[in-house]
């Protein structure tokens, strides 16, 4: 059979197109863990968002806020670098405003926060707006009847930037000391750089940003080219990970667009939900 030159051709350039397309899509998507453990009794369930960094959802964050309404979650933990240093607020406070009216809001600090030089002007409006700024502390509360106890880090560059703040060395002793491991301990923080602290710091879960996925990535081969402190290749870019001491970990990828500099490939945003279960 003669190969038509004009359609190979055509072939080509059609798969050209669609692998493009699916490489820079950048429509927001769910991804769901299951957690199970003996000291969950009823189901509940967890919105984790993180690295929002201001970056528009849709016409008053519709398509953000339609995603978390859609899922029910009991409550929202919120990452860090939600905000932006250099992206007006707008969108952020149009999202925090909605999800705070209807779900318990959990916040801890990212680099970005720090870095606008504005931290406390943020941290002064979330809890205007019944956020709980958990950085540095830890609390006890009841879902669905399950006792939890979250522990929140504030970013490393607390220290660098406001010279205040006990250090996330400090901060991590303190939450230790301060939990009760008769709940199901959770552990909020912004980076999953300093895994090997949390491996040996013993919590049932532990949740992060920061890596956006590596930004360039190729799923079931390549988890990330770069992340900031990790450098090239990082191991944990994004997903869900095992402690060997029976701990778990699940970083988001984060819901950065037009804030990054390099585009995200096959690296779409996410909105993690986490279901813990008996």
């Amino acid at each position: 059979m003669k190969i038509n030159k004009k359609h190979i051709l055509i072939a080509t350039i059609t798969i050209i197109i669609i692998l493009a397309l699916l490489a820079f899509d950048v429509r927001l998507k769910i991804v769901q863990y299951n957690i199970t453990s003996e000291k969950i009794k009823k189901p509940m369930r967890i919105a984790l968002v993180t690295d929002l960094h201001s970056c528009k959802y849709g016409a008053a964050q519709k398509t953000l806020i339609d995603a978390v309404d859609k899922e029910k979650p009991d409550m929202i933990l919120l990452g860090g670098d939600i905000f932006d240093d250099e992206i007006p607020d707008d969108n952020t406070k149009i999202f925090l405003s909605a999800i705070a009216k209807k779900y318990p809001c959990y916040y801890v600090t990212g680099n970005h926060e720090y870095w606008s030089m504005r931290v406390n002007e943020m941290l002064d409006w979330l809890r205007a707006h019944d956020i709980k700024d958990i950085g540095g502390k830890t609390i006890r509360t009841s879902v669905n009847g399950n006792e939890i106890c979250l522990s929140g880090l504030n970013d490393p560059d607390d220290a660098r930037y406001t010279g205040k703040g006990d250090g996330m060395k400090a901060e991590l002793g303190r939450a230790m000391n301060e939990r009760d491991d008769t709940a199901f301990t959770m552990l909020l923080t912004h980076r999953p750089s300093f895994v090997n602290l949390y491996k040996d710091a013993g919590f049932d879960l532990v949740l992060a940003g920061h890596a956006h996925g590596g930004q360039w990535r190729i799923p079931g081969i390549l988890n990330g080219v770069f992340a900031p402190d990790e450098g090239f290749f990082p191991k944990y870019a994004g997903g869900f990970y095992h402690f060997d001491n029976g701990g778990e970990m699940i970083v988001s990828r984060g819901l950065a667009r037009e804030s990054t500099r390099v585009p995200r490939i096959f690296n779409r945003p996410e909105l993690v939900i986490v279901d813990l279960k008996p």
